[in-house]
């Protein structure tokens, strides 16, 4: 059985400005067999993410907050228990500007989250 905190992972800034903690991927957590990878983001209140896109797919969990999610040329007002798919090569970002709470959610990507597979625009 393999358990492992949160609370002992290494918090980062991602290159879209997003704070994050990866909890597990298996390019980096030896033992780990699954081809994905799962962090927690939060984007701090007043902030917006940077533009990017991934080569990879994502699945957005929201655990709190609330923020506007851009995805391609779509935008949606996304909060606490909402999941969003962001397709491979989708430009997105996240507007938490009008927060005043930080926006808090999961991140599953897969294939796991690799530098090479992420493109800031900004």
């Amino acid at each position: 059985m393999r358990i492992k905190s949160l609370m002992n992972s290494k918090k980062v800034v991602a290159g879209d400005g997003v704070h994050l903690r990866e909890l597990v991927n298996p390019v980096n957590d030896e033992g780990f067999t699954g081809h994905y990878s799962l962090a927690e983001g939060i984007l701090l209140a007043g902030k917006v993410s940077k533009r990017h896109r991934m080569k990879t797919h994502e699945l957005y969990f929201v655990v709190d907050g609330t923020a506007v999610i851009h995805i391609a040329k779509e935008e949606a007002v996304i909060q606490q228990g909402d999941a969003v798919e962001v397709p491979p090569g989708a430009v997105q970002w996240i507007d938490n500007s009008e927060g005043s709470e930080p926006f808090v959610f999961l991140c599953i990507v897969d294939p796991a989250w690799r530098p090479e597979d992420e493109e800031i625009l900004e």
